[in-house]
């Protein structure tokens, strides 16, 4: 049964997050609740631990590297607060599909977009898993397939693990020209996407940077002169086994059937989050997204091995990716975004909008996007800052979500009146 909220319910909204308070930790941050001016608005800004790492162990099916993604239990929060089962969840720029894939195990509807080709092999596989046996059934055709090739990546891989690898792409290049591909074969695809490279034996090339970032070739010449490495063997399919069976070893039958439903009518899309003319209008419940942040994407440097592997023009896909330089610009590319979001979303309907502090934490963008989401005709029910303590600091992509350890999710959340 879909879920049917009214503008009546908004003002309670504040209430409902509260209580999902965990329970205080010694160093979790003490909750604040402030009004913050926002020209002639006054939004409620609500800080504490919502949700934690701790609070619940995400699925292991999440565990697929990409850049700058969120924790599952963001998803979650919402999912679970804003929609019933079968309601349709929405995020229009997906990255790894977190948003997709919690929405999924929580017995809901899906829509995902982004417009990196890289996020539809990664997501749409994970709604329909293989079973171990199968995937290793499917060993044999992959082992005989004939292929010829020339060593290009001496510097990542060893010669007999790139002569598996070439042979696995021939494979899956040959069954995609053929439109025999099933979902044995995507989830391949998208487990070897993801053991390409990375910084210990569990990938397929030797000690290099983490998963979600291919350095050049020369850089990994470099990398290896200064290590003193040589690319040792790694045997490809072993480690496609052993990363399939740490994703789905632990899902129960009830979440495989879930995640079947889900797959049967889900929509993956591959375009402006401003332009998705394929998702009907009022018929999204909710959606849960993190945009891009300001000019911290190298598209083609970051995934061009990835690209490779999957056929994918790397420079092309770069040039259709937004990489706004300025704040102005910012506002103006996530404005049109924020009007496709309010026609598709259904009366009564939600937006959880993740951002951060960019620019050296010297803009706060969850306070650029209130106007914008009210500018498209939703209400602005309130900005979520959920601050969660780690043991170390960092930062990624350069956006500072954390500060003297404490990490930072900062969500604005919005309703479409009914």
């Amino acid at each position: 049964m879909s879920a049917t909220y009214n503008a009546s319910a908004v003002p309670k909204l504040a209430d409902l997050f509260v209580s999902g308070l965990n329970a205080p930790s010694p160093s979790a941050p003490a909750a604040q609740i402030e009004q913050i001016g926002l020209g002639d608005q006054h939004i409620t800004r609500i800080s504490a631990e919502f949700w934690t790492a701790r609070q619940r162990q995400a699925n292991p099916l999440h565990e697929v590297a990409y850049r700058a993604c969120f924790k599952p239990q963001l998803p979650r929060f919402f999912i679970e607060r804003l929609t019933r089962p079968g309601d349709v969840v929405y995020d229009p720029f997906s990255g790894r599909g977190t948003t997709s894939i919690e929405a999924a195990l929580l017995g809901r509807r899906v829509i995902a977009n982004d417009i990196n080709p890289l996020s539809r092999i990664l997501t749409e596989a994970r709604l329909s898993p293989p079973d171990l046996d199968q995937l290793q059934a499917r060993k044999d055709a992959i082992v005989q397939h004939k292929v010829e090739w020339a060593a290009q990546f001496p510097m990542f891989y060893h010669p007999q693990t790139e002569a598996e690898l070439h042979r696995l792409r021939g494979y899956l290049t040959e069954r995609q020209a053929k439109g025999e591909t099933d979902a044995i074969d995507n989830w391949i695809r998208m487990v070897a996407t993801n053991r390409l490279t990375g910084h210990s034996p569990g990938f397929f090339s030797v000690y290099t940077l983490p998963p979600n970032q291919a350095v050049s070739a020369e850089r990994q010449i470099k990398i290896n002169q200064k290590r003193q490495q040589t690319p040792p063997y790694r045997d490809t399919w072993a480690l496609i086994l052993r990363k399939s069976k740490a994703l789905v070893g632990k899902l129960s039958q009830t979440e495989r059937v879930k995640l079947h439903d889900a797959a049967q009518d889900a929509i993956f899309l591959n375009c402006d989050a401003a332009a998705t003319r394929a998702i009907p209008p009022n018929s999204v419940q909710l959606t849960v997204t993190s945009p891009p942040f300001l000019d911290v994407v190298q598209y083609a440097a970051d995934n061009w091995l990835r690209c490779w592997f999957n056929g994918i023009d790397a420079q092309t896909v770069g040039q259709r990716i937004t990489m706004a330089r300025s704040l102005g610009e910012w506002r103006e590319v996530m404005g049109r975004v924020f009007a496709e979001l309010y026609r598709i979303t259904r009366p009564g309907g939600w937006v959880a909008f993740e951002v951060g502090e960019v620019r050296n934490r010297s803009v706060r963008l969850d306070e650029h996007v209130v106007p914008l989401g009210l500018a498209a005709g939703f209400t602005c029910v309130g900005i979520l800052v959920n601050q969660q303590v780690f043991t170390k600091t960092s930062n990624i992509w350069g956006v500072y979500n954390n500060t003297a350890g404490t990490n930072s999710n900062r969500i604005v959340v919005f309703c479409k009146d009914g």
